[in-house]
């Protein structure tokens, strides 16, 4: 078979997926970014002749908006504080679950893992009530030693904190697993090595385990990063946005201005603001594994 006919065979295997995916994700997409230009909202719903191409209002507005600065402040506290928490966590779980003293190491897997499977909105119901002020199981803890209730969905400085705390514990189990492999990847030769030259396990894992996790490290914190960006459920669930705006999540102000208020070019033009976002983590995400392969 020669080249020409190889890659009209290709085209043929291909042509089903790639239907499927321009129909429902291509197209979906630009019919978005054309409805990010237009006033579309509730009465254009029923009939589009009250569609107006407004051109960039909706894209000044969201710079005009000071809830939206909030909204981006709030979603980037969650992930520079959520994210390098996360990785932390899920990295000190690998290492210990990785440990040649380590018992049950499946059986604690499947614990860990366990809150990636289970469903979101039923982990934030349930936290909810553990972070209730009067009845809280946390409050509960804090009353025998002494310490007065927090009400850690009602205050403003406390609110955010505690969806972070959430949000790791129920999202670290994934990373973990990735670390798991990425340390099961490393040669025993070089901590064999290492130890027959005194080296301690500080230096081992100094000198040996981050290099060796690099890029690991990469793909876990890039993939965190923009899986936080996404923040909805969480505060949707656990505070709604509040108190005062201060779990309020880029997301779910656009879907605050789509779906509660039928803004609907308005709400595209956030959704794509906060694509430009996640594509610029994206490429550097890229950026960043290529120069480790040179």
């Amino acid at each position: 078979m020669n080249t020409a006919s190889r890659t009209t065979a290709a085209w043929m295997f291909l042509s089903p997926a790639m239907g499927v995916i321009a129909i429902f994700f291509v197209i979906p997409v630009l019919a978005a970014f054309m409805l990010s230009f237009t006033d579309f909202d509730i009465y254009a719903l029923g009939n589009w002749d009250y569609i107006r191409f407004v051109g960039f209002q909706n894209y000044v507005r969201i710079v005009e908006t000071p809830l939206f600065w909030k909204a981006l402040k709030n979603t980037f506290y969650f992930v520079l504080a959520g994210g390098p928490l996360s990785v932390a966590v899920s990295l000190g779980t690998a290492l210990m679950l990785n440990s040649k003293l380590a018992k049950f190491k499946s059986f604690y897997r499947t614990v860990y893992f366990l809150p990636v499977v289970s469903s979101l909105i039923a982990v934030a119901i349930i936290w909810r009530y553990l972070y209730h002020p009067a009845h809280g199981i946390l409050n509960y803890l804090l009353a025998q030693f002494g310490i007065a209730p927090i009400d850690w969905l009602g205050d403003p400085d406390i609110a955010m904190p505690a969806i972070i705390i959430m949000a790791v514990w129920k999202n670290f189990g994934y990373n973990m697993l990735i670390f798991i492999a990425g340390l099961q990847n490393i040669p025993d030769d070089l901590y064999e090595a290492a130890h027959l030259d005194g080296a301690s396990w500080w230096q081992q894992f100094k000198e040996i385990t981050i290099p060796m996790l690099k890029p690991t490290t990469v793909f876990v914190v890039m993939i965190t990063i923009i899986g936080y960006f996404q923040l909805f459920a969480e505060p949707y669930v656990m505070t709604q946005g509040g108190p005062l705006n201060a779990t309020t999540s880029i997301v779910l102000l656009m879907y605050e201005q789509g779906f509660r208020w039928w803004s609907m070019g308005y709400a595209a033009a956030i959704a794509f603001v906060l694509f430009a976002i996640i594509l610029f983590f994206t490429i550097l995400q890229m950026l960043l594994q290529r120069s480790m392969k040179r």
